[in-house]
């Protein structure tokens, strides 16, 4: 069964590097994909403020009349895995029975994390809490209920939901992929449905879709990330906060990612992930330690509480009745942000995890690293939010308030050992940005080249330096308002990838109930 749906093109030569520059290129997806990212680029940089209007107006189109449809399914995909995880069909193998996982439970927690959002929890978890401590949406802003609540906001957005929406993208993936020998791409979900036509036009346009989100997801989170980077590196050692500053920060991220995109993931990739988390739990600890410690572990539990007592109704919250600009501005930001981002994600996720059960798959990348997330963010967020609430004149409030990027490095100023605590926070930060780049160059390089893993090293190395080129041009001739804008159009494309993940539940459930009644869960080799 899986051989008759294998592309001719990839089963003649699986995986094999060839000495052709591209020779592993599937030609329309790179032709398409090269011509959309060069218009929207170009639209970008040559017309921010018209192309900031048109892609904010999509989203406020999507947000305003089908946010309600990105309420439902980012639920549904919860309910769905927690399910799966709980059936029958948990103890199936993404891979060969028997065949033991390709990475370790650290290295491979570490990787899924380091792509999921690190970079965004350091940036956010202090950020997002004091603003939400200063505006709620249903409450007085500046008391001990809103600081309550601001965390319970903060777990929901970065929670579950979140993680569930990259689970359900990088499962399908990876079953299909490696129960079924179809390339590491999007397509290849739709198998069951569209047998090998998911090898002309239809599936080329999925790539693309992917291709398009990915580049510009990771082009304009790496723009935005070297604005805090800037920001930190002016704390500590004074640098001038400048777009050609910022640049050369896009360089030198770009070539260390580069670097370890060449070393492969088994050294480069790996090795700096494990090193990211290593580096993170330091931070972690140190920040518990030197925070009020006692506050924490009980913010963590009260926090916790909360949001597992208000679960579902913040799930199906819609604010009918009610102004909703709010949850616009957060709730369906964030989701409509993380399904533009899941195939991205999804996809590398799913490459790190041949061998896992789905069972096991579930759990570590749903339920692990939200307690993860929920440790961090009570951590961080806890400390600042102690600081407002029982501190004289902290001040974090004012700071997060006139600049976002400057959050982490206003608490931790407030903590012995501030400079210390800084650099090495500014160094998570700027490893964060390597593992994310690297991650996505290689999701990029497997989309264009038919889902191949093994595709030419110098191949990875021009994706590589096109998402640091992309992001620097937009800064330099944009700002950051043509980075706002293509980040907007991301979010915006993400409607269309919110179908497909729906038809990736019904579409893995179907191959699942076939496996079972056909083949008794033996994989659907022939």
């Amino acid at each position: 069964m899986a051989e008759s749906g294998r592309d001719p093109a990839e089963a003649a030569a699986p995986d094999v590097p060839s000495r052709a520059f591209f020779a592993t290129v599937n030609p329309s997806v790179f032709t398409a994909s090269a011509v959309v990212v060069c218009a929207f680029v170009l639209f970008g940089v040559l017309f921010p403020a018209t192309a900031s209007g048109v892609f904010e107006g999509i989203q406020g189109f999507i947000t305003e009349y089908l946010g309600w449809l990105y309420l439902l399914a980012v639920t549904f995909f919860l309910v769905f895995l927690i399910w799966l995880g709980l059936s029958r069909y948990g103890r199936i193998r993404l891979g060969p029975p028997g065949e033991a996982p390709q990475f370790g439970f650290f290295a491979w927690f570490a990787m899924l994390f380091s792509a999921g959002m690190g970079i965004g929890l350091v940036f956010w978890s202090i950020a997002e809490p004091i603003l939400h401590y200063r505006s709620p949406p249903y409450a007085e802003g500046g008391t001990t209920a809103a600081a309550n609540q601001a965390m319970v906001y903060t777990f929901f957005h970065w929670g579950l939901h979140a993680w569930a929406v990259y689970v359900v993208m990088g499962l399908s993936v990876a079953y299909f992929s490696f129960r079924y020998r179809l390339p590491l791409t999007i397509r290849s979900i739709f198998f069951p449905l569209l047998g090998n036509r998911i090898y002309g036009p239809f599936g080329h346009v999925i790539d693309v879709l992917a291709v398009f989100g990915t580049l510009f997801g990771l082009a304009t989170s790496l723009g935005f990330g070297v604005m805090q980077l800037n920001a930190g590196l002016n704390y500590l050692v004074g640098m001038p906060v400048s777009h050609w500053y910022q640049v050369a920060l896009i360089a030198g991220i770009t070539s260390i990612a580069v670097l370890s995109v060449i070393s492969g993931l088994d050294r480069g990739l790996k090795w700096l992930s494990i090193f990211n988390l290593v580096l993170a739990l330091v931070v972690l600890a140190f920040v518990l330690v030197a925070g009020p410690t006692l506050f924490i572990v009980r913010f963590l539990l009260d926090s916790t509480g909360g949001y597992l007592q208000q679960l579902i109704q913040l799930s199906l919250t819609a604010d009918a009745v009610g102004s909703s600009d709010w949850q616009q501005e957060w709730t369906m930001f964030y989701w409509a942000w993380w399904i533009a981002w899941s195939p991205f994600v999804g996809i590398f996720i799913a490459r790190v995890s041949r061998g896992r059960t789905i069972r096991e798959f579930i759990v570590g990348v749903l339920a692990l690293p939200t307690l993860f997330v929920f440790a961090w963010m009570a951590t961080f967020g806890g400390t600042a939010l102690h600081m407002e609430l029982f501190g004289q004149d902290a001040g974090i409030a004012t700071a997060v308030a006139e600049d976002t990027t400057t959050a982490l490095y206003v608490t931790l100023d407030r903590l012995p050992l501030a400079t210390l605590a800084s650099a090495v926070a500014t160094l998570l930060i700027a490893t964060y940005f390597v593992t994310s780049s690297d991650s996505g160059t290689h999701v990029v390089d497997s989309l264009i080249s038919r889902g191949s893993t093994r595709s030419p090293k110098r191949q990875r190395v021009i994706w590589g330096i096109t998402e640091g080129a992309v992001a620097a041009t937009l800064l330099i001739v944009g700002g950051e308002q043509a980075l706002s804008s293509l980040q907007t159009g991301s979010i915006a494309a993400g409607l269309p990838v919110a179908v497909i993940l729906v038809v990736a539940c019904f579409s893995l459930m179907r191959a699942l109930k076939r496996e079972y009644r056909v083949e008794g869960a033996q994989p659907p080799w022939g």
